[in-house]
């Protein structure tokens, strides 16, 4: 196996490449790879230009205005990176409010003095996506073999999930939020995980970005489950933050309100990263709907109910 010198950009890179072994390979990361545990020793690459005062609508209004100025939400540090002396470099082009846009990478590495490193972009907007991604870094780092059986580990719990919720008859009907203030509901690989465990998804459609919603789309939905996973924020963030959902009396109509099936997942551990860790999200979902199925346990670590 030919050693490198990786700078992963996103953390569902960072989780791919040490989850394929070539941890000690990874010389730079982003600001955000903060697993699997250790990996924060390594060198960060970026940082975030938006200002985070503690709340939803604050850090969108400060999205809006790096956004009007034209200005990228996530800055490089060129110095760094080009003393790291990388020759594979893991972007992605998938969101550009998620982690640093392709091209200002592409900008960076076309100025790059000398040999510049291999580019390796990732492209999930689809739960499939992610096998080509995996592989896709696999190849690059020369270690295909260890790709694949990477890939038959995680499909393997996959299936697993799959089958046992196949068994059940009730399809509930889902609705995952994305934000709060104001709300979005959540889309690009979500909707396929909710079909994997044989629901019914709302609003959101697979592969088309998270787009903004109503209450009032909301109440026409009916949805029977929902879901909070704000991009970013951990269980206990995603907790706080949903309490001023039920000061809407709309909110405190809904069946899924009424019902106690509210739940908060930790987005920005699992169903905000297009790694491989939507796998475990596969499995919270699993256990969210499917109390009793399944043999793992995430509850109270990876998600809880919210009652008011």
């Amino acid at each position: 196996m030919a050693n490198h010198r990786i700078v992963s950009l996103l953390p569902a890179a960072t989780e791919i490449v040490c989850g394929l072994g070539c941890e000690d390979q990874l010389v730079g990361r982003s600001h955000e790879c903060d697993y699997p545990p250790g990996v924060e020793s390594t060198p960060a690459c970026t940082s975030s230009r938006i200002q985070d005062d503690g709340t939803s609508s604050g850090i969108d209004q400060s999205m809006k205005v790096l956004s009007q100025e034209s200005q990228s939400l996530f800055a490089l540090d060129v110095e760094q990176i080009h003393s790291l002396k990388p020759d594979t470099i893991i972007a992605q082009a998938q969101c550009d409010v998620c982690a640093v846009a392709e091209q200002d990478v592409k900008s960076m590495i076309g100025d790059w003095p000398g040999k510049a490193p291999r580019l390796v972009t990732l492209h999930t907007t689809r739960f499939a996506h992610l096998w080509e991604d995996i592989a896709a870094v696999a190849e690059a780092l020369h270690v295909k073999e260890q790709g694949r059986n990477y890939t038959k580990a995680l499909k393997t719990r996959l299936v697993d999930v799959i089958e046992k919720a196949s068994r059940v008859s009730n399809q509930a009907r889902v609705l995952c939020v994305e934000w709060i203030d104001p709300l979005m509901a959540a889309g690009n690989w979500i909707p396929d995980l909710i079909g994997m465990v044989i629901a019914e998804n709302l609003v959101s459609k697979a592969g088309e970005h998270s787009g903004w919603m109503t209450m009032d789309e909301i109440v026409a939905a009916k949805p029977e489950v929902i879901i909070l996973m704000p991009c970013g924020f951990g269980l206990e963030r995603t907790r706080k933050e949903a309490e001023q959902l039920w000061q809407n009396s709309d909110w405190q109509k809904l069946k899924a309100v009424k019902k106690r099936r509210v739940f908060a997942v930790d987005g920005n551990a699992y169903f905000n990263r297009p790694g491989p860790r939507l796998v475990d999200s596969l499995e919270i979902l699993g256990e969210i709907l499917y109390p009793g199925l399944l043999d793992v346990t995430h509850e109270g670590r990876a998600w809880l109910r919210i009652q008011s």
